[in-house]
């Protein structure tokens, strides 16, 4: 299961680049650049955390984490503050608020995932796991295990990445492109053929005797993680 974060963001080359990175980290992600409206969807949608920008055309956004806190229905919902104002007294008014963290801009985006991670570790610990399970198949992140029927695979590092990149949203469908992009990164000088070969590879790994296949190819869209 994928961790839901909600950003709160006006300015949106910011946000392009907050909602890209996290869906790449296999989150699902909904936004919105409006405080009142911001307000209104985390009440509806009750994600697992939300990242706060602190200055907004309409509601600021300290206000909006006062009335989140405030309401018993969402007020666990774990709140990291993004914002400009670097000043101490700044960031001690943020956390009074009842803000669990805060970040002030520019951030780096891994410093983020990290404290994203640690907090969602903390709040959600059945989404944020060092293991990731789909049928009889099961990933140990922390040792880059993979085991099937108890049984342990050797994988190959591409392998490994691409296992765990599908592994996020079983029988979600990724084209050629959308697994270069997200197992190979910036890498440009790889083709997409590369993606069949090791996929293929991934599949005569995984696909032991006694097990049923695990991927499923779907013509002209791509792969993806299922019986």
């Amino acid at each position: 299961m994928s961790a839901h974060i909600f950003v709160v963001e006006d300015e949106k080359p910011i946000l392009t680049l907050l909602t890209y990175n996290l869906e790449k980290e296999g989150y699902k992600v909904s936004s919105s650049s409006n405080g009142e409206e911001a307000l209104s969807l985390i009440k509806e949608k009750k994600p697992d955390l939300v990242l706060l920008d602190w200055m907004l055309p309409d509601l600021s956004g300290i206000k909006i984490c006062q009335y989140l806190k405030q309401d018993e229905k969402v007020k666990n919902i774990p709140i990291i503050m993004l914002t400009a104002k670097g000043e101490e007294e700044d960031k001690v008014k943020g956390l009074n608020t009842g803000a669990e963290d805060y970040m002030t801009k520019p951030f780096s985006f891994p410093e983020l995932l990290a404290r994203i991670k640690s907090l969602l570790k903390r709040v959600k610990p059945n989404i944020v796991s060092e293991e990731a399970t789909y049928l009889d198949l099961k990933i140990d992140r922390e040792s880059m295990k993979v085991f099937r029927k108890e049984k342990e695979i050797s994988l190959g590092p591409k392998e490994y990445k691409l296992l765990d990149f599908l592994i996020k949203q079983p029988k979600r469908v990724y084209s050629r492109e959308q697994l270069l992009e997200h197992v190979w990164g910036d890498d440009i000088n790889v083709e997409s053929r590369t993606v069949d070969v090791h996929i293929t590879r991934l599949r005569q790994s995984i696909n032991i005797e006694g097990a049923k296949p695990l991927i499923r190819t779907v013509r002209s869209a791509g792969y993806s993680l299922e019986n």
